[in-house]
């Protein structure tokens, strides 16, 4: 499996580490990659689907090779959409993509997706535990005057946000991970031991805390009517230690067009069971091409 590497220069300046796998002459594919990961947590699931597309990845700001930002605000949704617009109109120029997103990437590609300037550019999108945050929002609020318990298990899920919005805590825990550390909390919790190291793990886990702190209060807060230009598909991730299935039941009412899949899997699915996460986004891409 080889890929054509190439870097692009962002509106402001940060350079973002980009590859390219497959024949051009595929459908264009571009794939996210989520936290504390880099664009190489992608690789089981190319494997499955570079006969059929050109897959365009990329390790977003702050993560793998790609340059750190030095500012908190640099990591907004806002410009995590220029990011994606930079990249794509740096391979692709102007041929549309269907897009499938992971976690953080699924989160920062929603920006993009309920964006009316992505509209017949963007195909199709797959996301893959990452909801948007506003819906999220808006799911929450609802869930605390309707269902008490939906709303707690959420927030029980998602402890981690507050601690990473602590500017010294949540970078130093970091340093207290390696590689081969990593990989052990990755295989109890997908129950698969043979899955590939992130050799950036500690660097990846450090500045990513920026999308955090950048982003969850804003939205939380202050959420907006975003509606989804393209067809979506939600790969549900059943047994998700982070994110609740049920977050997903707010989707429909952004989403004109969108379905529903559930695989029997925890967060990483895409590292422990690649093939049917793969399965499932070439089938939404091809009945949306």
């Amino acid at each position: 499996m080889q890929a054509q590497t190439l870097w692009v220069t962002t509106q402001d300046q940060q350079r973002l580490y980009v590859k390219t796998w497959g024949s051009e002459e595929k459908p264009a594919l571009v794939l996210v990659h989520g936290y504390p990961d880099n664009q190489e947590v992608w690789e089981p699931v190319i494997q499955q689907l570079i006969q059929d597309f050109y897959i365009i990845t990329y390790d977003v700001r702050g993560a793998g090779k790609s340059s750190v930002p030095k500012r908190i605000r640099d990591y907004r949704l806002a410009q995590l959409s220029q990011d994606l617009e930079s990249v794509v109109n740096a391979v692709l120029e102007n041929r549309p993509f269907h897009l499938a997103a992971h976690d953080w990437g699924s989160i920062q590609s929603w920006e993009s997706v309920t964006e009316a300037k992505f509209r017949q550019r963007i195909l199709s999108y797959s996301t893959i535990s990452g909801p948007c945050l506003d819906h999220a929002a808006f799911w929450m609020r609802h869930q605390f005057k309707q269902n008490k318990f939906n709303f707690f298990k959420q927030l029980t899920k998602s402890w981690y946000i507050a601690a990473f919005q602590l500017p010294l805590l949540a970078p130093t825990v970091w340093t207290l991970f390696s590689p081969e550390k990593w990989d052990k909390v990755l295989q109890k919790l997908e129950h698969r031991k043979d899955l590939p190291l992130n050799k950036h793990i500690i660097s990846d886990g450090q500045h990513g805390i920026g999308l955090y702190r950048a982003n969850f209060l804003p939205r939380l807060t202050q959420p907006r009517q975003r509606f989804a230009v393209c067809p979506v598909q939600a790969i549900v991730l059943k047994r998700d230690n982070f994110v609740s299935p049920e977050l997903i039941d707010e989707v429909p009412q952004w989403a004109e067009n969108f379905q529903r899949v559930e695989i029997d899997a925890n967060h990483w699915a895409i590292l422990s069971q690649p093939e049917l996460v793969a399965k499932y986004i070439k089938a939404f891409a091809l009945e949306n091409a």
